[in-house]
């Protein structure tokens, strides 16, 4: 066996044995008596009111549409312009192809960010 290999097999080793004492530590020590006060719902020290269950808003799911788009789009954009000069007129059309197939879903949540009555 290499040693270059072994940094990373002691590596993988410290993760599976900290993964498995992540597992059987609180299952040994962890008491596991219920108690009322623990069922209840906690909502940051205050006292629970209303309903526990409820539907929840999509009126952000657009701007998550965006947000997901945009930070793609920049990701791929940043090592794109590093190497600008290298690609040369090749990777200009490919990363403009690559924007435009970007652009179908952000055109979409722009949509659906106009459509008040979808929420």
């Amino acid at each position: 066996m290499s040693s270059d290999f072994l940094p990373l097999i002691a590596l993988a080793g410290f993760g599976a044995v900290a993964a498995v004492l992540t597992l059987i530590i609180p299952a040994v020590l962890a008491p596991s008596k219920r108690h009322p006060v623990k069922a209840e719902p906690f909502e940051c020290g205050q006292v629970p009111t209303g309903k526990g269950r409820l539907s929840f808003m999509m009126q952000y799911y657009s701007y998550l549409l965006m947000f997901v788009v945009f930070d793609v789009m920049s990701m791929f954009i940043f090592a794109w312009g590093a190497t600008y000069f290298a690609t040369g007129i090749q990777g200009a059309l490919i990363i403009t192809l690559f924007l435009a197939t970007l652009f179908v879903p952000m055109g979409y949540a722009l949509y659906l960010a106009g459509k008040r009555e979808l929420w």
